[in-house]
């Protein structure tokens, strides 16, 4: 009779340590590292300073300039077995529709698609595709982009994520509507802190509402009285923000940021690297 009692505390225990495991260096994520970095690395540096950190997968966000040289750090980022866990897709509304995508966006599908790339794509909409729509319009319109691109995707067993970069999109309780529209199964959902210090006070409630759906979390620094992009340990909030994440049985990657276009992004992944360790030390 003793097994059972001596059975569940060793389950709780291996819940515990897999709740500690999220923050693992093995499960942080680099993130906004490509256009954001004043060395402007290419793609030999970029894998060489991932290495350094001890990174093992980074999501790869990117601008006009760097689709010439994505096929090479594909290659590069194999070689060296760093894993380009997500790839940014960013959605114009100027050029981008449904059943039509830009001529950069294709070229990055077209690329993935060359090199096998299993990934997904963290999808993100400017503010433009949903003006002067209704709330079910602008519903409606986002999960029939939503369907076409998963169209285009599944074939190349490439899954998608959609992104919280602000605006109306940027609420999570509309992505989830979005995706109960589309239909679809195996949609994501990345929480990216630094586009939801406005949404501080029902973090908490979010959490619960997204876990379904989320793949990863980006962290920052959180303080209401503060910029956008802060250091991790800077912010009065994020300590919280963290113990409820390890509370949630959240599973996904913790995201590590970069995002200083006027700094060297070794140098601030490293300060959120150490910030976040401090924090997790505290009790």
């Amino acid at each position: 009779m003793k097994f059972i009692p001596l059975l569940l505390l060793f389950l709780v225990n291996l819940e515990f340590a897999f709740a500690q495991n999220i923050f693992d260096q093995n499960n942080l994520t680099a993130w906004c590292i490509v256009p954001f970095d004043k060395l402007k690395r290419g793609p030999e540096e970029r894998i060489a300073m991932l290495e350094k950190l001890g990174f093992v997968q980074y999501v790869y966000d990117w601008r006009s300039e760097h689709i010439p040289t994505f096929d090479q750090e594909i290659k590069l980022a194999k070689q060296h077995n760093i894993a380009m866990e997500g790839v940014w897709l960013w959605v114009n509304s100027q050029v981008d529709k449904t059943g039509q995508l830009s001529a950069d966006n294709q070229k990055v599908i077209d690329i993935v698609a060359k090199n096998k790339l299993k990934t997904t794509f963290w999808l993100g909409f400017d503010n433009g595709f949903f003006e002067g729509l209704s709330h079910h319009e602008r519903v409606a319109k986002g999960a029939a982009f939503l369907k076409y691109l998963h169209s285009i995707l599944t074939p190349l067993q490439c899954k998608i994520a959609l992104y919280n970069h602000g605006g109306w999109f940027g609420e999570p309780e509309n992505e989830i509507e979005i995706i109960k529209k589309a239909g679809l199964k195996g949609v994501g959902i990345v929480y990216s802190f630094h586009h939801g210090h406005h949404q501080i006070n029902r973090f908490h409630s979010m959490l619960k509402n997204m876990l379904p759906y989320l793949v990863a979390i980006n962290l920052d620094g959180m303080d209401l009285s503060k910029g956008q992009i802060l250091p991790i340990g800077s912010g009065k909030s994020e300590k919280e923000m963290i113990q409820l994440i390890r509370e949630s049985g959240f599973k996904g990657r913790i995201g590590v940021l970069g995002h200083r276009d006027d700094e060297d992004v070794e140098v601030v992944l490293r300060g959120n690297l150490e910030g976040l360790k401090k924090l997790l030390e505290l009790k």
